[in-house]
């Protein structure tokens, strides 16, 4: 069941990073639930686990981890997509 929820909240925290640099309309569920674990992973190896907790995620770093991560990827797969 523990699993269910990383999922879930890596979800939503991949879909709340797809916002924020708004590229999340281009990616999909599956996108947005790898942006999230990626990005949860980066942010708390880069910020620690601070702030409010939720399915053994910190938010606050998991979701700026996010944002860098989608930021990354959008970056590099808009410039392949251009050559």
């Amino acid at each position: 069941m523990h699993w269910i929820w990383v999922l879930i909240v890596g979800a939503i925290i991949g879909a709340v990073a797809g916002a924020i640099t708004s590229k999340g309309h281009s990616m999909g569920w599956i996108s947005n639930i790898v942006a999230g674990l990626v990005g949860a992973s980066v942010g708390q190896a880069l910020l620690g686990s601070w702030g409010p907790s939720l399915a053994g995620m910190a938010l606050i770093p998991s979701i700026l981890g996010a944002v860098i991560v989608v930021a990354v990827v959008s970056f590099f797969v808009t410039r392949a997509t251009k050559d």
